[in-house]
């Protein structure tokens, strides 16, 4: 029984999630017959399903919300903003209740029979609807929703739904019974641990794959037919590979969808708490990304959202008196852009104040160049506890938050940026991976070490000429360097002071220096040489062994060495910390 109840589970916050879209979403001015049709199925199928595996706790509420849903959808109610709250509001309870049958915390009784006695109150007839759907077209859509609920539901039938089944024509509920077969047929269920275990096990076959690889340019390499045929098979086995490797990382994608479908109702409710009038729209829902950054980016998103809902969007007496219209509109996408994905989140809203940001920046003592650019100015709302709201809400206003969406952001291997226009609008771009398994990287040898930068961070690499390089010393006699880059000075990090190896090459003249943007600002990375770009498969060190400063993971190369993954933004503060302890990295392999 309990595999039986995991599917009920999982079907009823998929029927859930749906009835908020649904609801989020319909027009009550012009209703839609058919979207109206799938708000009721949502509940009806969690209903017959909660009565069959003994929710009945879950089955009352929807019995009763089904009730509400059902005069509506027939034209005996007009849907109104009062009926899509309470309709809301007991989703939201059914989720509490799911939660409750998983192990979580019950739902207090009385909070149930209150949100019952209101849905019922609502159910009363009062006045008809100004549109209700034709007959044929309720018993025609009535025949099919009967023909799609789930097989748990068709045990505990209503009379009501029986009547209709037999008065619908014959052939109508055939068409909807194969279709939905075939859809059944077409999909498993597989748990998130096999689907990694497999993910896994195909990124230790292309590490192997790899080793292979360099059988090329080893001695058995020696031009015979038996060596070329080797070859042949070996090129064979890197292509079958990669196809499998996509193959397989494309299980574990999921469209952004995932993500983008709770915000509809996150911004209806936060508009109607602060007065505004806003309109969401969001393109690109069916973007794919990896199930991993899905998770972890929607809490940084969430974030961001309420804070434009808040801080960016006027009230609509302020957006008239600007010449705008009433209503804001809060717009969210996201594409593809080379290997990445694009998440942006734009407002046509006041835009940020910038001799604001700097006064309250100055008031903080916070680092600032004598003329700081726009993009320098917006950073700064990254500052941990930077805020210049002039009250705390319940919403926002505390500078808790944008330093840890920012670390959040980076954590995933992406990058945030911001662009503002005052009293047009924001616009907030998120770069992420496709996945967290794979990361796109550039090898980099420091003496006799190679480690891997992330492609994701890196604007340039060069090689600087000694005129552009500048000594500094601290009060405390502290001793740093700067590099001039395109008119601008940027702090220069040796890593191999940093981990403390011995260079190839003590002089940064004679190395390569890495552009690399961080969340303290650009800063050049000094190593030895440029290895090339890799693919490399994504091994946690941590769990493998410990937690390393400067690294946030490990790779296994083609040739079976370890290399250490940076963490470009802590690599940089180790290098620019006073009295810089450097970190052993012989210790760490």
């Amino acid at each position: 029984m309990s595999e039986f109840h995991a599917i009920f589970f999982e079907e009823a916050s998929e029927h859930l999630a749906s009835l908020e879209t649904l609801l989020v979403g319909f027009d009550r001015e012009q209703p839609d017959p058919e979207a109206m049709n799938a708000i009721f199925r949502a509940a009806h199928s969690i209903k017959g399903s909660a009565s069959t595996f003994g929710f009945p706790d879950m089955a009352a509420v929807t019995h009763d919300l089904e009730t509400l849903l059902d005069k509506a959808r027939k034209g005996e109610l007009q849907l109104t903003e009062e009926m899509v709250d309470i309709t809301l509001e007991a989703r939201d309870v059914l989720l509490l209740q799911l939660a409750a049958h998983q192990g979580g915390e019950a739902v207090e009784q009385a909070v149930i029979d209150d949100l019952c006695a209101r849905v019922r109150a609502l159910a009363v007839v009062s006045e008809p609807a100004v549109a209700a759907p034709t007959e044929a077209d309720e018993t025609s859509v009535e025949a099919a929703s009967d023909a799609v609920v789930d097989a748990p539901d068709q045990a505990v039938p209503e009379p009501a739904a029986v009547d209709k089944a037999v008065a619908a024509p014959p052939e109508t509920p055939d068409k909807p019974k194969a279709v939905a077969k075939v859809a059944e047929s077409s999909s498993i269920r597989v748990s998130v641990e096999k689907v990694d275990q497999l993910i896994n096990l195909v990124g230790e076959l292309v590490i192997t794959q790899s080793m292979l690889a360099l059988t090329e340019q080893s001695p058995l390499n020696d031009g015979s037919a038996e060596a070329e045929r080797l070859l042949e098979r070996l090129q064979q086995l890197e292509r079958n590979t990669r196809e499998l490797q996509e193959t397989v990382m494309s299980i574990r994608m999921l469209p952004v969808s995932a993500v983008f479908n709770r915000f509809p109702r996150l911004v209806r409710d936060l508009a109607g708490k602060l007065d505004k009038q806003i309109e969401l729209r969001t393109f690109g829902e069916s973007t794919e990304l990896d199930r991993g950054v899905i998770e972890k980016i929607t809490d940084p998103l969430t974030h961001l959202i309420r804070n434009s809902v808040d801080h960016g969007i006027e009230l609509p007496d302020e957006r008239t008196a600007a010449g705008k219209p009433a209503k804001g509109v809060l717009t969210l996408s996201a594409y593809h852009q080379g290997g990445s994905v694009i998440i942006q989140i734009q407002d046509d809203g006041k835009g940020f104040d910038r001799d604001r940001i700097l006064a309250k920046a100055r008031e903080r003592n916070l680092p600032l160049s004598d003329n700081p650019g726009d993009q320098e100015i917006w950073n700064l709302i990254f500052a941990p506890g930077f805020s210049t709201a002039d009250t705390v809400t319940d919403v926002s206003g505390r500078g808790v938050g944008m330093d840890v969406v920012r670390r959040n952001i980076e954590n995933l291997g992406g990058r945030v940026d911001l662009q503002s226009v005052q009293g047009q609008g924001t616009t907030i771009t998120i770069r992420l991976p496709l996945t967290l398994a794979i990361m796109d990287g550039m090898a980099v040898g420091i003496g006799e070490h190679n480690y891997i930068v992330p492609l994701t961070a890196i604007i340039e690499s060069l090689r600087p000429i000694a005129k552009d390089l500048k000594g500094l010393v601290g009060h405390d006699g502290s001793k740093g360097r700067l590099v001039l880059v395109r008119g601008e000075y940027l702090p220069l990090v040796a890593l191999h002071e940093v981990f403390n190896i011995e260079p190839k090459n003590a002089e940064p003249e004679k190395g390569i220096l890495i552009i690399v943007d961080t969340d303290s600002g650009r800063a050049a990375l000094f190593v030895d040489e440029l290895q090339g770009q890799r693919q490399v498969v994504i091994k946690s060190l941590e769990s493998n062994y410990r937690k390393v400063p400067g690294i946030s993971a490990a790779t296994i190369m083609g040739d079976g060495s370890v290399s250490m993954i940076l963490d470009v933004s802590e690599a940089v503060r180790l290098g620019r910390r006073h009295g810089m302890a450097a970190v052993t990295m012989a210790q760490a392999v």
